[in-house]
């Protein structure tokens, strides 16, 4: 059975995991500052996406929306620390949401990052050096064209499948030649981060054929993004659970491994009816 190696843990993918999204920045395209403006508050919503049956917390201090405005990775840090200085001491696996090299760096110190989730599969400067030099952590690699200030100004592609799946192979060939194992790797095609609705619903249609290209798991992000919005003409982002359920499903029935999801409790529920009827 195919397995994500992580400082700690060990996740089996036999069948598609949740990780719970846990936004600390006030600008957040869908629940910004509805929970970083306490600790409290963000625990609490931690807490919550575990008893609703996440399977790994993702903690992010920098929004990446389109457009989004540059925060200071001091900042960023700043933001994180104090909640995952609690959420390490939980048994789950936890995920950083983050691009910049610094910050990775001083999560890995603290001792509780399982993960690094990288929207710029580690390009930032050392980034990947600093990952090699870990036993075990785990480690996302999303495909994103340009960056979030511009990405959605005009994005083309002649293959989007194509042209995903070898920028994510180059990624994780630049991994693993670093000397990180191939099981800690997973890898994200980047709904959203410079792709049409036609980009988007390409990739989702055709998941099967870039996990054949890649041969590593998938980690699918479409929760109330822009595409699901433009599917059912639903404007806030907050109301958009019922079309990211399905879309949650659409990429566990295509093979995904990790849904990366906002409404943890919908999509649990979804996903054990999907599994249980065998659809």
């Amino acid at each position: 059975m195919p397995f994500w190696q992580t400082t700690r843990f060990a996740i089996d993918l036999s069948a598609p995991k949740i990780m719970g999204i846990v936004n600390l920045t006030p600008d957040s395209f869908s629940d910004g500052n509805t929970y970083s403006q306490t600790v409290a508050a963000a625990l609490k919503h931690a807490e919550t996406l575990v008893e609703q049956g996440a399977d790994i917390l993702d903690l992010g201090g920098e929004s990446t929306r389109p457009g989004a405005d540059f925060v200071p990775p001091e900042a960023e840090w700043a933001r994180l620390a104090p909640v995952l200085a609690e959420v390490k001491t939980w048994h789950i696996p936890v995920s950083i949401d983050t691009r910049r090299t610094a910050v990775m760096q001083r999560a890995l110190d603290s001792g509780g990052a399982d993960i690094i989730n990288d929207v710029s599969a580690l390009s930032d400067a050392g980034a990947v050096e600093l990952l090699a030099q870990q036993d075990s952590t785990g480690i996302c690699l999303m495909h994103m064209q340009g960056l979030p200030e511009n990405m959605q100004n005009n994005p083309q592609y002649q293959d989007v499948v194509g042209e995903v799946a070898r920028y994510l192979n180059l990624r994780a060939t630049e991994c693993t030649a670093a000397g990180i194992a191939a099981e800690r790797i997973t890898l994200d095609p980047g709904f959203g981060f410079g792709k049409t609705l036609a980009h988007n619903t390409a990739l989702m249609r055709r998941l099967p054929e870039l996990a054949a290209q890649t041969g590593l798991p998938l980690l699918i992000g479409v929760s109330r993004k822009r595409m699901i919005g433009e599917l059912t003409g639903e404007t806030d982002a907050a109301r958009r659970v019922h079309g990211s359920v399905a879309a949650a499903l659409a990429a566990a029935a295509r093979g995904a491994h990790i849904i990366r999801v906002h409404d943890v409790k919908a999509t649990s529920d979804a996903l054990k009816v999907w599994a249980a009827l065998g659809v």
